[in-house]
């Protein structure tokens, strides 16, 4: 079972998550874009790495592998479609691993990127999501889709609401401003605001979200509410024809906010 899931800082805004074990010292890490954090977490708390889950092949979240490799016999699990050096393990859509006694499925998410997966533990409801989802608000479409990516939203967001959501970046206050002007009368954003901006003034990660609270404040979760549809309207100079067309306006404006 899974007992705690800990946040391992890295470069200026990644966590890398580090899963332990219940009653062990065994550690699965999520996304090791730099191996030195994470070597320093295990040899601080002698702890033995045993797995490495992979969600997509950007450098900031496989750079480490290696390293951990020639340190560490754990398995690599990831996507194949993108040539990632170190796997062990291959996994694609409904694929289910284990992982300390626990079943992760894998559900593909392309949008961020066309290879990106991402992790649910059914039995404790917990999401490793990579770069897909972040706490209000979404990764940059570099190589896929406005209807890819949105479908790969709406895949997460169909997921039990209480649901912890680990995304790998420290993003969450500048979506929140971003969230609060594209979607200006959320009175439940303007709440989250203070409840994230607190977080952060004692140092504190604003992470895990859950897939409640981003169904009340992430915007481009709410694509079907009147208010983005105002705002994705005003920055098209027309009616947006569908809900992935308000996505694709609210996604283009985040990009240059």
């Amino acid at each position: 079972m899974i007992s705690t899931i800990h946040p391992i800082p890295a470069f200026s805004d990644n966590y890398i998550w580090a899963i332990r074990e219940a009653g062990s010292n065994r550690i699965c890490v999520v996304d090791p874009g730099d191996a030195h954090p994470v070597i320093d977490y295990l040899n601080s708390n002698d702890y033995q790495l045993s797995d490495i889950l992979i969600t997509h092949h950007h450098p900031d979240h496989t750079g480490g592998i290696q390293a951990l490799l020639d340190s560490y016999d754990c398995r690599v699990i990831g996507p194949g479609s993108s040539g990632i050096q170190g796997l062990s393990e291959v996994v694609k859509e409904d694929d289910r691993i284990e992982v300390f006694g626990q079943t992760l499925s894998v559900i593909e998410v392309p949008g961020h990127t066309l290879d990106h997966i991402a992790y649910y533990c059914e039995e404790q409801e917990l999401l490793f999501c990579g770069d897909t989802l972040f706490a209000a608000g979404c990764g940059r479409l570099f190589e896929g889709t406005p209807v890819m990516m949105n479908t790969s939203l709406s895949k997460l967001s169909s997921l039990p609401q209480q649901t912890q959501v680990y995304c790998t970046h420290e993003y969450t206050l500048a979506n929140l401003k971003f969230a609060a002007a594209a979607d200006p009368e959320n009175i439940l954003l303007k709440r989250r605001i203070e409840v994230e901006e607190a977080k952060r003034a004692d140092n504190k990660p604003t992470l895990p979200s859950s897939i409640e609270l981003e169904l009340e404040t992430n915007p481009f979760l709410r694509c079907n509410e009147d208010g983005l549809k105002k705002s994705a309207a005003t920055r098209l100079g027309r009616e947006p024809a569908d809900n992935v067309e308000v996505f694709s306006a609210l996604r283009a404006w985040k990009d240059s906010f």
